[in-house]
């Protein structure tokens, strides 16, 4: 099978084109810095026509039998086994991730495709009693329309698709936005994909721009129904504000507690808090931000946790050996080290660490820091390979610390009474809780999403169906009724 053609258009509308803005942006390999490809941007006129094309192309689809919808998404699974070795290797250039980073992203952008193709068949509407004799009421459920999807970059393809494709298995047509660090693996190669499975055209147009050009215009235009977005919390609440009457499906930012209570299996703990704290160089919305041990295990949880770390090897992410890749761009790399800086001003104590390396610079080191829940590495989302370990005076203060954040995203308890671990885990004021397991899991059939600061809504099975689909109420009078005037 053939590779696909070049990545330096978009598909607006009914066809492969240029953006229209005057101004192209390179997509480059973290690692090497190697040009993958560059991109013409897309403007506001683009965005206007992807919308028009998407309006125009929803009422056949959303009328199309499901089956059909359906075959579409299961077409779409066959093309991500068939072409898993060209996906694979667009992961790991564009992204930095390793290849099991990418191995696992291209399995979970697969199971989305699996589930969405179940769904056209289980948009179940209701028939509800009425008290006026004769009536039937019938509350259909629709498709909302257009959905505008905006995803980031850490893993771009599977955060697009869990939008996009449940979004278009219910009927939907979709303009999606992928971050400008991951416009082939957050859109292009997605739409490729679809293309090849037989989607009809104007259903999905991906427009790849600067927020400056269209970030906003994406949101604030008035065709969407649904906006769909993926990305941090100052972000997501500036969404929030231009949005209007809009539905938000928003997934922001996380603060995930990791806690290991007094009874906990350590070995496991340590297994998992390594996987749930560095994972693809902890870039990842559910990663562990904080792990909060007991006080009675503390210090030889800390010991064993540490010498683990050491053992990671960080470069290449080619390599099937490495296991940290490289951070995204240089501006995220100094992010990091600000966050690092001010949690030593803040009394932390970094007992692992290291300067950034590699062709490019953005290979970091994983970081162990021991401190106080009000360090900088503690208190805010790091979105990088650090970890702060705070130590907790028994259950209820680690529920306390856990709980001490604006953010309720994913979270995970340690202990070796099971009931205990759940009886805790659900006083903690998160969407998502993992007894015994790292808080980084991502299932297509379940409900995925944060409290508080972390987002509104849920992705993934009968939730997704919701969020992309709508009431529709609709009664019929089978007998003529008395009216009072």
């Amino acid at each position: 099978m053939s590779t696909y053609p070049a990545f330096d258009t978009m598909p607006i509308g009914t066809r492969w084109r240029a953006g229209s803005a005057g101004k192209t942006r390179a997509s480059t390999d973290p690692y090497t810095g190697d040009t993958l490809t560059e991109i013409a941007q897309a403007d506001e006129d683009d965005l206007n026509e992807a919308y028009r094309s998407a309006v125009d192309a929803q009422r056949d689809w959303a009328d199309a039998p499901p089956g059909e919808r359906a075959g579409v998404l299961r077409a779409a699974a066959d093309v991500m086994t068939d072409r898993k070795d060209e996906i694979v290797d667009w992961l790991v250039r564009e992204t930095g991730g390793t290849l099991a980073k990418a191995e696992l992203e291209w399995s979970l952008v697969r199971s989305v495709m699996w589930e969405a193709a179940g769904m056209p068949h289980h948009v179940a509407g209701r028939i509800i009693p009425s008290d006026i004799p004769g009536k039937e009421s019938r509350v259909y459920r629709e498709p909302v329309g257009v959905v505008a999807v905006i995803s980031p970059w850490n893993f771009p393809m599977q955060l697009s698709n869990r939008s996009v494709a449940p979004a278009l298995a219910v009927g939907n047509a979709v303009v999606l936005k992928p971050a400008g660090d991951t416009p082939v693996t957050g859109g292009l190669l997605l739409a490729r994909i679809f293309e090849e499975a037989g989607l009809p055209d104007g259903l999905l147009s991906v427009v790849v721009g600067s927020g400056s050009d269209i970030g906003d215009a994406i949101v604030t235009h008035p065709t969407p129904r649904v906006v769909s977005f993926t990305g941090s919390t100052p972000v997501g609440k500036g969404i929030a504000e231009k949005a209007g009457l809009k539905k938000l499906a928003l997934e922001l930012g996380g603060n995930g507690p990791f806690v290991v209570l007094d009874d906990a299996d350590l070995e496991l703990a340590v297994q998992a808090g390594v996987f749930g704290s560095f994972f693809h160089q902890g870039q990842i919305c559910m990663i562990a931000n904080r792990i909060i041990a007991d006080a009675a295990i503390y210090d030889e949880f800390l010991d064993r946790f540490v010498a683990k770390v050491k053992t990671l090897t960080v470069g290449d992410p080619r390599d099937p050996d490495v296991q940290l890749g490289p951070i995204i761009n240089s501006s995220q790399v100094e992010s990091i080290q600000d966050k690092l800086q001010r949690a030593r001003d803040d009394g932390a104590e970094v007992v692992l660490g290291g300067d950034p390396f590699g062709p490019t610079g953005q290979c970091l080191p994983p970081h162990v820091l021991t401190g106080t829940n009000d360090v900088a590495t503690a208190r805010e989302e790091v979105f990088g390979p650090v970890m702060t370990v705070i130590r907790a005076d028994g259950e209820e203060d680690a529920l306390r610390i856990a709980n001490d954040t604006e953010y309720g995203l994913s979270s995970a308890v340690f202990s070796r009474d099971v009931e205990r671990a759940v009886r805790f885990g659900r006083r903690i004021e998160a969407g998502m809780t993992h007894i015994n397991d790292a808080p980084v899991n991502d299932d297509a059939n379940t409900a995925f999403g944060g409290e508080k600061d972390s987002g509104i809504g849920r992705f993934g099975g009968q939730w997704a169906i919701d969020e992309f689909t709508t009431d529709h109420w609709v009664s019929v009078q089978h007998a003529p009724r008395t009216y009072a005037i």
